[in-house]
């Protein structure tokens, strides 16, 4: 059985930044802090593996990649099996890719390498679903959250990036256990400055509601002190999976 993950374990880090000297800055400066590093599109279009390798050389901390893989089967099987020789933890799948594309993606996996599933990105809102984009009309974002959720449960994925407000409903519905990765978290007492996410809480709301690990990106980055900012979300984690 594998060991329940520590309060710190759960802090993911957003390195979203432009360049790989600011990754290996943030990566030397939360090492210790945080239990993984997400590195997206952007650091990886601009700095590819070398990013995902500063995290290894930099520190202990795993790797979230987070790509949003939506390609053809076999494009995305390949992508998959590329990203276990790179050793991270996390990778991302877009669930509008399909069954076959996941049941592709499934297959290039191994136990040190978790799929997570994308059902709706956490900036969207309903009134994004346009039925001109091939929306169901009236379709709600949760309930397209749901609908993607069970497709990729049923070909067997079993993690999901998901909003807060999104974690107890897959939990319930997913009929089996099922991990959940939260971004858009925003701490109480910070201000995010054209925060282009749509559905967010604070980390404890989070974790109140069965998020098992929370993405947090500008509210440490932005922060004077970023270490202490990230110590402080992980207390507020334990405090509240304790309570």
């Amino acid at each position: 059985m594998a060991a329940e993950p520590t309060p710190q374990d759960r802090l993911i880090f957003a390195l979203d930044v432009p360049d790989l000297a600011s990754a290996v800055h943030h990566i030397k400066t939360l090492g210790g802090s945080v239990g993984c590093f997400k590195v997206g599109l952007e650091l990886f279009t601009r700095a590819g593996p070398e990013a995902v390798r500063a995290v290894h050389d930099h520190s202990d901390a795993g790797v979230f990649l987070d790509l949003k893989l939506h390609d053809i089967p076999a494009t995305v099987q390949r992508a998959v099996h590329a990203a276990r020789e790179h050793k991270v933890r996390f990778l991302t799948v877009h669930c509008s890719g399909g069954e076959r594309m996941l049941e592709a993606a499934l297959k290039a996996t191994g136990p040190d390498l978790q799929l997570l599933g994308v059902t709706v990105l956490t900036s969207m809102k309903s009134n994004d679903l346009d039925p001109a984009l091939g929306y169901t009309d009236g379709l709600t974002v949760h309930e397209l959250v749901m609908d993607r959720m069970l497709m990729s449960r049923d070909v067997g994925l079993t993690g999901f990036v998901c909003s807060a407000e999104e974690v107890e409903d897959i939990k319930k519905q997913s009929g089996g256990p099922i991990l959940t990765v939260v971004p858009g978290i925003r701490p109480a007492d910070k201000t995010v400055l054209q925060d282009d996410q749509s559905r967010v809480a604070t980390p404890t709301r989070a974790i109140e509601l069965g998020a098992d690990y929370l993405v947090v990106g500008r509210p440490i980055r932005d922060a004077k002190d970023p270490k202490d900012a990230a110590a402080r979300i992980v207390d507020e984690i334990a405090h509240a999976l304790k309570a």
